[in-house]
C-alpha cells in the first residue's frame, strides 16, 4: 500500500513476533508506518481509514461480527479481507494442526455467511471473490 502511494500505514497486531516482523519489513517508511500492540477492536485508532486490511485475521477470530462492525467503524472506504472456507483438501488438516495440536480454535465462512456478516456491519455493498481455499471480500461504505 505504502509502494502505491498511501500516506499512512497502521497495523495492530497483538503478537510482538509479528509486529518486529512488520517493524523490519517497512523500515524504510519511516515516518509513515505506525505500529501498536492491542487488540483491535479495543484499541483505540485514530480514523478514519481510507482502506482497512484483514488478511489471514479471520481464520482466528471466534466473533467475526464484532471485528467486521470496527472496521467498519474506522473506514472510510473499503474493507479488504480474506476468509478461509472448509475444503475436503485443506480442512482436515486445518483442523488437526490448529485445533487438535496447537488448541488454536479456526473458523471457516461461506458465502451468504460472509453476506450476512457485512450487512449486520453496515456496509451497503460486498464483492466476494472465491479462491481455491477462501474468499477474498471488497466490502465498500
Amino acid at each position: 500500500m505504502l509502494e502505491q502511494g498511501a500516506s499512512r500505514y497502521v497495523d495492530v497486531d497483538l503478537s510482538d513476533t509479528m509486529l518486529e516482523l512488520a517493524r523490519e519489513r517497512l523500515a524504510r517508511f519511516d515516518e509513515k508506518v505506525e505500529l501498536v500492540q492491542g487488540d483491535f477492536v479495543q484499541t483505540p485508532l485514530d480514523g478514519p481509514f481510507d482502506v482497512v486490511l484483514a488478511l489471514g485475521y479471520f481464520d482466528y477470530i471466534a466473533d467475526a461480527e464484532r471485528h467486521v462492525s470496527r472496521m467498519r467503524a474506522l473506514c472510510s472506504g473499503s474493507v479488504v479481507a480474506s476468509f478461509p472456507r472448509w475444503t475436503w483438501a485443506k480442512g482436515p488438516i486445518r483442523k488437526l494442526r490448529y485445533e487438535v495440536i496447537n488448541n488454536c480454535p479456526i473458523y471457516d465462512y461461506t458465502t451468504d455467511g460472509l453476506r450476512g456478516l457485512f450487512a449486520a456491519s453496515g456496509f451497503g455493498h460486498v464483492e466476494l471473490h472465491e479462491g481455491k481455499s477462501g474468499f477474498l471480500a471488497v466490502a465498500k461504505t
